[in-house]
C-alpha cells in the first residue's frame, strides 16, 4: 500500500505539473476559438450574474440553452472568482485532468500488477492527447476527466462490502447530473455505469444500481430543465441543439462537421428552440427519404471521429497558427496518433491473448482489431473490435471501456464525427492496455 501512495503521488505530480506547464505556456498565447468563443463569452456573463442569455448585435438580450450550460456555469464560477481570462479555464482543466489521472491510475492499480499500474498512471497523466487539450475552452477533455472519476466511484461500489452503498452511489449520480449538464451524451452511461456499480449483487443489484444513479442524474438536471420549459420556446433537459446536430449529421459529405443547409422550412424560424425542432424535423425527413444514403455516411461519421483524434493540435492551431504552425500541428498529431495506436494494440494483446475459455474467437477478434490499428483509417473498425472484445471480458475496466466506446460509436454513427468527440475514450483504452493479459478478475489490489 505503501507503494502504491508513492506511485500514485507521482502520477498526480506529473500530471498536475505537464497540464500547468500547458496552462503557464497557453495564457497569453491562445484566445478562445471555435465553440470556446461562446462558452467564454457566456462565461463571463454568468460570472456578472447576467446569467445563460446571449447579448445580440442590436442590444437584444435573450434567453440561451444552444450549447449545454455546464461548461459555461462552472468557468463562470472560475471567472467570478479569479476574473474572466482564459487562462482560469485552462487552470480548472489542468486540476481536474490532474485529479482524474490520479484515480485512473487507482483503478487500474485494483486490477493489476504494481508495475503496470504506474505505467498506466503515467500514461494517463503524460498522454499526448489529453494534456494539450488542457488549453481547450471545450467540454471534451472535461468530460473525460469526469468520466474517469465515474469509473473510480463504480470501482469504489463494486468492491464495497456493503450491499447497497449508498455512500457511493449518491456522489455517482451526482455526478452523472453534473456530466450531463457538461456533456448531454454522458445521459446514455449513467444507467450502465449505475448497473456495474452494484455487479455481483444479481439482477435486482443491477436494476437497482441504474435506477438510483438515473434517478439522481434527471434530478440535478430537473432546475435547468425547469428553466427551460420556462424561458425557451419548449422544454429540454439540458440544450436545443440536438436538432441541429442530427441535421448536420443527415447532411455531411465527410462524416464530418459543416456548414448547415438550413432546410426552407426554417428559414423563417427565428427562435432558438424553434429553430432546432424545425432542424430535427427536416432530418427525419431527410434521413426517411434516403436512409440507404444516411447509413452509407456511417463509416464516414466514425473514421472522423477514430481515426485521429487531432484535438489538441487542432484547437492550437485555429486559436494561434503564429504560436502553433502546421509543422507543430502535425507532429503533434503523428505523435499522439503513434501513442494511442500501440495502447491499442496493448488493449487487443491484453484481451485476446489471455487464457480462459472462447480463447480462439477473441484471438480472432484482437487479431482483426489490432491490423486495423495498423491502418491510418482503421481507427473505426479498431475500436468497434475493441468494444466487443472489451465487453466478453469479465473485469470492471474492461466492461466501462466497453460502454464508453459502444456509447461514443452509436451516438456518432447517428450524428456527426470529429476526433473530439472520440477524445473520450483514451482514458479508457489505456485503462484495459494495462490490464493483466488474463480474463479473471481478481476482484482486489494484485501485489504481483
Amino acid at each position: 500500500m505503501t507503494q502504491r501512495r508513492a506511485h500514485g503521488a507521482w502520477v498526480l505530480a506529473l500530471a498536475l505539473l505537464s497540464r500547468l506547464a500547458v496552462v503557464v505556456w497557453a495564457w497569453s498565447r491562445f484566445p478562445p476559438e471555435a465553440d470556446g468563443k461562446f462558452y467564454h463569452t457566456v462565461a463571463q456573463r454568468i460570472a456578472h450574474g447576467q446569467g445563460y442569455t446571449w447579448l445580440w448585435g442590436d442590444g437584444a438580450v435573450t434567453y440561451a440553452a444552444h450549447y449545454p450550460v455546464g461548461y459555461p456555469a462552472l468557468v463562470g464560477a472560475g471567472y467570478a472568482v479569479f476574473g474572466p481570462s482564459p487562462g482560469v479555464a485552462m487552470s480548472i482543466a489542468a486540476v481536474l485532468g490532474a485529479v482524474a489521472s490520479l484515480l485512473g491510475y487507482d483503478v487500474i492499480a485494483r486490477h493489476t500488477t504494481p508495475r503496470r499500474a504506474l505505467a498506466g498512471g503515467l500514461l494517463l497523466a503524460l498522454h499526448p492527447a489529453l494534456v494539450p487539450y488542457t488549453a481547450a475552452l471545450m467540454t471534451d477533455g472535461l468530460a473525460a476527466s469526469l468520466l474517469l472519476v465515474a469509473a473510480w466511484l463504480v470501482d469504489r461500489a463494486a468492491a464495497s462490502t456493503t450491499r447497497f452503498p449508498l455512500k457511493v452511489l449518491v456522489p455517482l449520480g451526482l455526478l452523472f447530473g453534473a456530466l450531463t449538464l457538461l456533456r448531454p451524451q454522458s445521459l446514455v452511461l449513467a444507467p450502465v455505469f449505475g448497473a456495474l456499480a452494484l455487479r455481483g449483487r444479481g439482477a435486482k443489484g443491477y436494476l437497482a444500481g441504474a435506477a438510483v444513479v438515473v434517478a439522481l442524474t434527471v434530478a440535478t438536471c430537473l432546475p435547468w430543465t425547469l428553466r427551460n420549459c420556462a424561458r425557451m420556446d419548449r422544454c429540454a433537459l439540458v440544450s436545443v441543439n440536438g436538432g441541429w446536430n442530427l441535421l448536420i449529421g443527415a447532411q455531411t459529405e465527410n462524416g464530418a462537421w459543416q456548414e448547415i443547409r438550413v432546410p426552407e422550412a426554417c428559414r423563417n424560424v427565428f427562435s432558438e428552440a424553434g429553430k432546432d425542432t424545425c432542424f430535427e424535423k427536416a432530418a427525419k425527413e431527410e434521413i426517411r427519404a434516403r436512409p440507404v444514403t444516411w447509413l452509407l455516411r456511417v463509416p464516414a461519421k466514425l473514421g472522423a471521429t477514430f481515426d485521429y483524434f487531432g484535438a489538441g493540435p487542432w484547437y492550437l492551431h485555429a486559436s494561434s497558427p503564429a504560436a502553433f504552425g502546421d509543422g507543430a500541428k502535425a507532429a503533434l498529431g503523428a505523435i499522439e496518433t503513434l501513442v494511442h495506436r500501440i495502447t491499442l494494440l496493448g488493449a487487443f494483446a491484453v484481451l485476446g491473448l489471455g487464457p480462459g475459455r472462447r480463447r480462439r474467437p477473441r484471438i480472432v477478434l484482437a487479431a482483426l482489431g489490432a491490423v486495423a490499428a495498423l491502418f491510418p483509417h482503421g481507427g473505426a473498425l479498431a475500436h468497434l473490435a475493441l468494444a466487443i472484445l472489451a465487453g466478453t471480458d469479465t473485469r470492471l475496466p474492461a466492461r466501462l471501456a466497453s460502454a464508453v466506446l459502444a456509447a461514443t460509436l452509436a451516438l456518432h454513427a447517428v450524428f456527426f464525427g470529429a476526433g473530439r468527440y472520440g477524445l473520450v475514450v483514451v482514458p479508457f483504452v489505456v485503462m484495459v492496455a494495462l490490464l493483466r493479459p488474463t480474463p479473471e478478475d481478481t476482484g482486489g489490489i494484485v501485489v504481483a
